[in-house]
């Protein structure tokens, strides 16, 4: 495993810039090499365990979208995991089409575990927009044992529904729903709504025609009816994107309302 570090801005007006780091490991899945972004907190010590912040980028991105790019949900992420002293990490998970297939999700098991052996970090939370915002709920379906709090903006629930994308998510998930419809239901949140007993927090827009909106509000609803603590913010005139404001708000409410996860290194569905 190596490092390459460089100095960034962990958030807009930040007092201080914070290291950067781009780790490189070979997955486990399959010997691939495969790269991460991790920014630590200040004053990380072995007597401390911090907090992780993991942030997933959307389709045609990489592992630095959520360290760079001044798009709002970045910034609120960056200013979030910042204020609050957490280890933010930024994996490629399988970019620029990951949509969290077995091998992303591989990698980010072992990314979870590693962050855990390095840094003894405590509990993880995760997040992400659009192809992100959909891996995160199915990460966190898929390893509730593993996730703290999960905040999704303009993603999808269901991938048998979803239409979008579908070169990518066939390569991804290696078939079509047609071919591997289990494939599809395991790696849709919407259809294990027990499985996600964590704080989930969701942004949803109207007007989004690029993931349309429907499958992640049938989630929220079934989870409020199942007394779980979910925060959405489903804006009807707003596009495939997130505010600010909004941003913050669903990953706060994931991370106050989190509770302590297992600290195993999480069994894998699948990677193929």
């Amino acid at each position: 495993m190596t490092c390459a570090v460089m100095l960034v801005l962990a958030g807009a007006g930040a007092a201080a810039e914070q290291a950067a780091a781009d780790v490189e490991f070979v997955a486990a899945c399959d010997g691939t090499t495969q790269r991460y972004v991790v920014v630590l907190p200040s004053g990380v010590t072995e007597e401390r365990s911090p907090d992780a912040l993991i942030v997933l980028h959307g389709h045609g991105s990489d592992r630095w979208q959520f360290v760079r790019d001044p798009r709002a949900e970045c910034r609120a992420a960056r200013d979030v995991a910042r204020e609050r002293g957490m280890i933010f990490v930024s994996p490629d998970y399988r970019a620029p089409a990951s949509w969290m297939g077995p091998k992303a999700e591989a990698d980010v098991v072992q990314i979870i575990g590693d962050l855990r052996r390095r840094y003894r970090a405590g509990r993880v939370f995760i997040c992400g927009g659009s192809m992100g915002g959909a891996a995160c709920l199915t990460f966190a379906a898929l390893h509730p044992d593993l996730i703290a709090g999960v905040a999704s903006m303009n993603g999808t629930a269901n991938l048998l529904e979803f239409e979008g994308f579908q070169d990518a998510i066939r390569e991804s998930f290696g078939g079509t729903k047609a071919e591997i419809p289990r494939e599809y239901k395991d790696r849709s949140a919407e259809y294990w709504p027990e499985r996600l007993t964590m704080p989930v927090g969701i942004t949803a827009g109207g007007a989004d025609s690029v993931v349309p909106p429907d499958s992640v509000r049938r989630l929220a609803s079934i989870l409020g009816k199942l007394g779980r603590p979910v925060l959405i913010i489903d804006r009807p005139d707003g596009g495939h994107e997130t505010g600010y404001d909004d941003a913050r708000k669903i990953i706060e409410h994931a991370i106050a309302g989190g509770g302590g996860a297992d600290r195993g290194d999480g069994g894998l569905h699948g990677c193929d």
